[in-house]
């Protein structure tokens, strides 16, 4: 099956959802997202929890997922991150899942083997290289680098060095940069091919080599997974004040917060657990039968 491609007019309707978003939350211009995407997701009201999901045969079995529940009269949006994928690729997802939020497609679960043959998906992912990098930005870039729009006859290693500064600006997935570029009609067909058949993560390999050549620390922060567990301090906060509140008791408190590699000590309060527990507890460990009542 050949993958989905997108119309001019599906485009430019991505363009400017994508450049009314960026506008609203201040990235003006030549302006990176990059790892500000984070503090995005607070600026929105949306939950970011983080769990590594480890990958299934080399590929992550999700990238992430948006969902919604209702509270009372409110209503809580959460994206969760699968933290075991490379770190540029979880911010690429974070925007993914922003254009599910954009357009209230309601709850979603990204999978890599929909990513090129589902409409929405691909739309999705437009959304993501354009929020994170704007055509015009790029387009930009490419003038003032090379004095023109086509870089036909343009070096393969010269390109991989300008890719590898972007990657390292930017923070996008350097085949999503490649996508990029022959998006832009930058580059030909033949050599997007060449380029994206470059082992990007091969840390040994050319192009490795030269982003760390241009900016180590960047790449390789880039380059790895994170496998955080944890949610936003916003959302620690909110489990915390729950707890003075009253609204949650002890154990729910240290449960909570447990799912998220956290401990009540952590913050000043020191749980006691009840004799009746520690009874159980050894009783558990030490093999003995009981029963609960």
């Amino acid at each position: 099956m050949n993958p989905l491609t997108l119309n001019e007019v599906q485009i430019d309707e991505i363009r400017k959802l994508a450049a009314d978003e960026r506008r609203f939350l201040g990235f003006v211009g030549e302006t990176p997202v990059a790892n500000d995407i984070f503090s995005i997701l607070e600026r929105l009201g949306i939950m970011l929890l983080e769990y590594p999901i480890e990958p299934e045969c080399d590929r992550p079995a999700f990238s992430a997922a948006i969902m919604y529940s209702e509270e009372g009269n409110s209503k809580l949006t959460f994206i969760g991150l699968n933290t075991a994928d490379y770190y540029d690729k979880q911010i690429f997802a974070i925007a993914h899942e922003l254009y599910h939020y954009y357009i209230k497609s309601g709850s979603h679960l990204s999978r890599p083997e929909d990513e090129e043959n589902n409409l929405i998906e691909v739309k999705a992912n437009r959304f993501a290289a354009e929020f994170l990098l704007p055509e015009t930005v790029l387009e930009s870039i490419i003038l003032d680098e090379f004095k023109t729009s086509a870089l036909y006859k343009i070096q393969h290693k010269t390109l991989l060095r300008f890719i590898a500064r972007l990657h390292c600006t930017w923070w996008l997935p350097y085949r999503s940069l490649v996508r990029r570029l022959y998006e832009t009609g930058a580059i030909t067909s033949e050599q997007y091919a060449e380029l994206y058949s470059v082992n990007e993560r091969d840390f040994q390999g050319e192009y490795g080599k030269i982003c760390q050549a241009f900016n180590k620390e960047v790449f390789l922060k880039l380059n790895q997974p994170t496998r955080n567990i944890g949610t936003s301090p916003n959302e620690i906060e909110i489990i915390i004040r729950n707890f003075e509140d009253d609204l949650i008791d002890e154990d729910e408190f240290a449960e909570t917060l447990s799912l998220f590699n956290r401990t009540p000590d952590e913050f000043g309060y020191e749980i006691k657990v009840s004799q009746e527990d520690l009874d159980e507890l050894e009783a558990f460990f030490g093999g003995e039968d009981y029963d609960e009542d």
